[in-house]
């Protein structure tokens, strides 16, 4: 898939996550990658201004999504990541950060995103332009924030 992206335009330049979407391989691997320090910068915010900039982030997801992928006449071209941040910012929703939680909010995650099991699969499929690049993602990172909740905070 060849595109032609503009890093010199900022909206392009966050839908592929700085930059870590050009990836020449797994660019959705390094677009998660790119989303941990997004997330330590925010972790220490009270519950309800995590939830509050994470609703931005998705809110805005939709449109640099949408404008980056009609900019470049491809509907979820791979190096457009910014879905993968917000899908590991909600992966960690009130999850005690570790680098054991880190790693695993991580796998979980990318496991979703892969895999994408029923009701991900019918999103990825049905919906297109910026709100179907996100909405896959964010519910593949709803899924892997239940595992993750499962995991270290019932202890189960």
């Amino acid at each position: 898939m060849t595109a032609k992206f503009k890093l010199s335009d900022p909206v392009q330049f966050l839908a592929l996550g700085f930059g870590s979407g050009l990836a020449p391989k797994a660019p959705g691997t390094f677009g998660t990658l790119a989303a941990i320090p997004l997330f330590l910068i925010f972790v220490n915010l009270p519950l309800t201004q995590y939830l509050a900039v994470l609703s931005v982030m998705a809110l805005f997801g939709v449109h640099i999504c949408g404008y980056t992928a009609k900019a470049i006449g491809v509907d979820d071209h791979p190096a457009i990541v910014w879905d993968e941040i917000v899908g590991f910012m909600i992966t960690m929703i009130m999850i005690p950060v570790s680098a054991t939680t880190i790693i695993t909010g991580f796998i979980l995650f990318r496991f979703f995103d892969i895999v994408k099991p029923w009701p991900i699969s019918a999103v990825d499929k049905k919906l297109h332009s910026g709100l179907g690049i996100m909405l896959d993602d964010m519910i593949a990172g709803f899924m892997a924030l239940i595992v993750m909740q499962l995991i270290f905070v019932v202890n189960w």
